[in-house]
């Protein structure tokens, strides 16, 4: 199964900084523009749908930073097709990251679960961009900490690869090959005025 932004990475992690990335993007290219990120979106709610077989006892949890607007935008357009609210909420994993000697404690974000808890529920996980593996490790220990979903799957808008874990997600953006010098950059409507991935560095 699944993981994400790889938050328990982002400092690590990449290359991305997809978490309040400020790093210089000047010679950035494009890969993924506003209305790409909205088909892959609406292409990812359908199959978790599709796979789900409806939206019943769907849980949507965003990991902080870019993972909780993103789930939020694929529960809205899952309820719009379903016709019936999903849950959405938000897993803080700050505490449960496996660099946290070496690494200065990010500041917390509230772990806001809906009404009913994560037992029995298929919980679909959220995040900007998979890398190593390591957030949605952590993000699992934890959801374990919350409760026993049924099942637990992941959706990324961006899995970059170069894994460390062995970890997949289920429903993928945008698959984009990187090499571990280049760094992806991306950008959230809701954090950052824009929409848009973007990648630098490295030698292509």
């Amino acid at each position: 199964m699944p993981s994400a932004g790889d938050r328990a990475d982002t400092h690590r992690r990449d290359p991305s900084l997809a978490d309040g990335d400020s790093g210089t993007t000047a010679t950035a290219r494009v890969v993924l523009g506003p209305d790409d990120i909205a088909r892959a979106l609406r292409r990812m709610a359908h199959e978790v749908l599709e796979r789900n077989k409806g939206g019943d006892t769907l849980i949507v949890l965003g990991i902080p930073t870019r993972g909780v607007p993103l789930a939020h935008r694929l529960g809205a357009l899952m309820s719009e097709v379903e016709g019936q609210a999903i849950p959405v909420g938000t897993l803080d994993i700050t505490l449960y990251r496996d660099d946290l000697r070496r690494q200065p404690t990010r500041r917390m974000e509230p772990t806001s679960i809906p009404p009913g808890g994560v037992d029995d529920a298929v919980v679909v996980l959220v995040d900007d961009v998979l890398f190593s593996g390591r957030t949605i490790r952590a993000a699992l220990d934890a959801l374990n900490d919350i409760g026993r979903p049924r099942a637990v799957r992941l959706a990324v808008l961006v899995d970059r690869g170069h894994r460390d874990l062995p970890i997949r997600a289920d429903h993928v953006g945008k698959n984009l090959p990187t090499s571990s010098a280049e760094r992806v950059h991306v950008r959230i409507e809701e954090c950052d005025g824009v929409d848009e991935v973007l990648i630098s560095g490295g030698h292509r």
